[in-house]
Order: structure tokens, then sequence, then C-alpha cells
């Protein structure tokens, strides 16, 4: 039977983990400080520690040096809301979890009901470390450049706790392809894993899509409709675009964070939801909260493990590995047999690739569908490295005191008519994706879309990775 250790110098604490604990048929051992824990310890090693980080004397995380990195035993740290950056701390020492005081104890039971299958997890993602050096595969990640060794070392030790996660990188890196690795290396896989870009829904509908609405809570609602956080209860919910979320709805996602309940438009009965965070953006994060864009309390919560996915100009040969597999993909799917010729190849490398792993993506399905049926060779087509240039010393000035969102707007139609009414290219120059731009634009009274529109937004739609 399961044996938990818990260390926390308050009974009430103590006696209540002990309650709950026992009601999963676990048994238990508590000490109030590190000695009298590792008194217990000595008497029988635990299968699970759940350990206070500030105790009499000293730290939970000295625990640590008391127990076997082979032994498998999985530890718990509970801190106060001041420490949780001491909480993350002790994540990447080791630890699988933390909660939070005052403790959920619905998250207690989430956690438990998800150890016993932790240990068979991490020997898998060693798998994958071996698999990786043979193959250059991470999960549903392909690269071997030192750039790309550095995440999947943090995947492969974040992807089995529960702590959230924030992607950041340049568009089109593979932020979605990361969070769906994450997800698949964690111990909810086997449940639902949601991707969210909020940039692209509009201001109007994201409360609805993310928490749900209620039959008759506003004009066109014909039925209940559960939102992305009901829906992904047990899983993974991937918010991209998270700067693009508006403010008033970041405080609501706070509150979901911290109390696990959220609340149906239209009602006022609170559903609760077990659901694992991870946010993403190809902004600067920190500089986001700056400009308002991003509420610092939110940032912290959702920046307890930031991991950063590296351009693809500075992945090296991953070009080639990248391309080569997107070929042998089209030539799986068209059963064809074509090969890069050397000029391309070479061409390959030496261009900076702006857009990423999506960009180079495009490119192979363009050359594969140029060259022609009875050519055993892609084409060699041009990079198209700019679409339309915006006039050298081009600025607009908005005056002290012009609102965020006014300056916003300026920007966004100035930069639009820089790149002779091109969205995609407007939208790359400004850092966000087409389909945010045209929200934007449908705010602004102009949502008319031409032939050439909607080609280039199934390009992007049709890319790798956020």
């Amino acid at each position: 039977m399961p044996h938990v250790l818990i260390v926390d110098d308050d009974a009430g604490t103590r006696e209540a983990l002990s309650a709950i604990i026992g009601e999963d048929g676990l048994t238990t051992a508590t000490a109030g400080d590190l000695r009298e824990a590792r008194i217990q310890l000595v008497r029988q090693m635990p299968d699970v520690v759940f350990t206070d980080l500030k105790l009499p004397d000293g730290s939970g995380v000295d625990l640590f040096e008391d127990l076997d990195p082979r032994s498998g035993v999985e530890v718990i740290v509970i801190t106060g809301h001041a420490t949780v950056e001491s909480a993350v701390n002790a994540l990447k020492m080791g630890a699988t979890d933390y909660l939070v005081k005052p403790i959920n104890m619905q998250r207690v039971k989430a956690i438990l009901s998800r150890l016993p299958r932790a240990g068979d997890l991490k020997a898998e993602i060693g798998t994958l470390r071996g698999e990786l050096r043979r193959m250059g595969r991470f999960g549903l990640m392909l690269g071997n450049s030192p750039a790309m060794q550095e995440v999947y070392d943090q995947i492969g030790r974040v992807a089995p706790t529960a702590a959230s996660v924030m992607l950041v990188g340049e568009s089109g890196t593979g932020k979605e392809v990361a969070a769906q690795t994450l997800h698949q290396l964690s111990l909810r896989r086997k449940h639902a894993f949601l991707a969210v870009n909020c940039g692209a829904i509009s201001p109007n509908l994201i409360e609805s899509e993310m928490f749900g609405h209620e039959r008759g809570s506003f004009t066109g609602a014909d039925r209940q409709h559960k939102g992305y956080f009901e829906r992904a209860n047990g899983g993974t919910l991937f918010l991209d675009e998270i700067t693009e979320m508006p403010i008033e709805l970041q405080v609501k996602l706070l509150r979901v964070l911290e109390t696990g309940m959220f609340m149906r438009v239209g009602t006022t009965k609170e559903i609760e939801t077990d659901v694992r965070l991870i946010a993403a953006t190809n902004r600067d994060p920190e500089q986001a909260v700056l400009e308002g864009k991003l509420r610092l309390d939110l940032y912290h919560r959702l920046n307890v493990f930031p991991i950063s996915l590296p351009p693809l100009r500075d992945r090296g040969k991953d070009v080639d590995l990248l391309a080569q597999a997107f070929l042998d993909e089209l030539n799986e799917r068209h059963s064809t047999k074509k090969h890069f010729p050397a000029a391309v190849k070479d061409m390959l490398m030496s261009y900076p690739w702006p857009g990423n792993v999506r960009e180079l993506k495009n490119y192979v399905q363009r050359a594969h569908i140029m060259s022609g049926s009875d050519s055993d060779s892609t084409a060699t087509v041009p990079l198209q490295i700019t679409l339309s240039k915006p006039a050298v010393g081009t600025a607009i000035t908005i005056p002290f005191g012009t609102s965020l969102a006014e300056a916003d707007r300026q920007l966004i139609l100035a930069t639009l008519e820089q790149c002779g009414g091109v969205k995609t290219r407007a939208a790359e120059i400004l850092g966000i994706s087409l389909k945010t731009l045209y929200n934007r634009l449908v705010e602004y009274g102009n949502d008319a879309r031409d032939e050439g529109d909607v080609a280039d937004e199934s390009r992007v739609v049709g890319g790798a990775g956020a």
C-alpha cells in the first residue's frame, strides 16, 4: 500500500492532509519539522512526501538530500502566495508538484490520482532522450541542435509536473507543437489537449468561449455551451498569444488559476476544473506587462516554468533535418520520391528564415508542387524574403496622452498602408497573427477581404506550429 509522509509545522494542515489522503486508501506519517521528518524516513521510506517549504529548523527542500534520486519518491512542496518563486526552484530541483496555501483539497486528490504513473512516465521520457540521440526527435518535436537539446531537457523536467509553462518565441518557432509535446509527456495525456488562440477570438465572445454560457444568457445563446475550461477538465489548455487576451478577462483567468473554479456566462453557479495551463507569446512578456497588455499577477502565475524556443536561424543543421522531414511527408502522401538539388540545400542553409519553421514547411511544399510530375527532384523556387518593403524613414507621430487603443489603431493602419495592403506582411511586421489583424480591422470598421487575403490566410493556417 502506498505510504505518504506529511511534513508541516501546522497541526491543522497535517490533520487535513492525513484525512484526505487516508480516504484514498494510503497510509500516512506526519512530522512537524525536518528532524521528525528524517526520523520518519528511517522508519519507512514513503512513496510520496508533502512538505512545507518553511519549517522551524530549515527548508523542506533540504529533504532532497535524504532521498535517493533512484528511489522514485515523489515530492510535493507546500508554499504560501509570497513564496511561489521558491516552489518553482523546488520544481527545478526535482519536486513533482506544488500546492499553495490555503490548500485546495481537490488539487491534492488530483495529484494523488496521477502519482502512481509518474515513475513510468519518467522512464518513458528517459527512453525518448535515447531516441533523440538516434533520430533527432523528442515527442512531436524534431531537431538535434544544442539549442533544441536544451529545450528538450527543460520539457523533460517539467512535463511530469503540474507546473504552468510559459512558451516564448518568434512566430513560427513551433510553440503549439512544444505544448502538445508537453501534454503527451505529462500525466494528463489521456485527457484532452485544447489549443486556444486568444487573438483569434472576438473580444465579445472570448469569455463565453473560455468559460461557456447558459441558454438565453445573451442574444443568440439558444443552447448551453461548455467552454474550453470545462472541456479540458483533467487535461491541458494551451493559451496562445496570451498577451492578446482582454485585460478584464485576465482577471477572471487569474481567479480560475487560484481557486480552480469558474462560472459560465449567465449563471452564478461555480464549476470546478482541474486544468494545466500552457501559455505562449511571440512578444517579450515583461515588455507586455509594462505596456499594459498582460497583468503582472497573471504573468507570475503563468510564468512558473518559462521555456524559450529558439528561432530557426539559431538551429544550424536542423534546417536540413526539418526540410527533409517535411519532404519525406509529402513524398509519402503523394507517392513521389523527390529530393532536394544541391543548390536548394545550400540556399536553405544560407537563408535567415524570418518566418521560422512555418516558413520552411511552406517553402518545401511550394518546391514540391512546382516540380514536374516526372521530375525526381524538387523545383528551385525563389525564397520570398519580403512581399513589400516599408519606405525608409517612414514614421507616425503619436501625441502624448493618446490611449493605447488609439496608438494601436494608428500603428496597425499605418503599417498596413506601408505594406501595400498585404495583410500577411503587415501581421508579420507587427508581430501578431493574421487572425488577430483581421479582428482589429473589424473593430476599426474595415473587414473587407479580397481573394489574395484568403489565399494568404490559408498559407499561414497550414503552416507548422504556433
